[in-house]
């Protein structure tokens, strides 16, 4: 199965998100071109599927709420995460048991 491109950052990790949102559950729907889709079940308004997103990526990756930001792509449904206080090879093993 395929994973996503998790690069280091100074503090942590980033990886890209593609984000569908509406959906009826919140759910990793795969990866695609190196991106982990998901699924929010939050609408795309005010940043709520951006507080969806960033708050179920924490408890996958098992880090704090506040660990976890999106640093590019606020409006748009191809983001770009950052983790701190995380590997790339801790966010990878935690990414890829969530697909299974």
């Amino acid at each position: 199965m395929p994973t996503p491109q998790i690069t280091e950052s100074e503090d942590g990790v980033i990886f890209r998100v593609k984000v569908v949102p509406g959906s009826s559950k919140t759910q990793i729907a795969g990866v695609f071109d190196g991106m982990l889709k998901v699924r929010v079940s939050a609408p795309p308004e005010k940043g709520k599927a951006n507080k969806c997103l960033t708050e179920y990526l924490a408890k996958i990756l098992a880090v704090k709420k506040k660990d976890v930001r999106v640093v590019s792509g606020l409006t748009s449904p191809v983001k770009k995460i950052a983790v701190t206080e995380l590997t790339t090879e801790e966010a990878g093993t935690r990414l890829s048991e969530s697909l299974l």
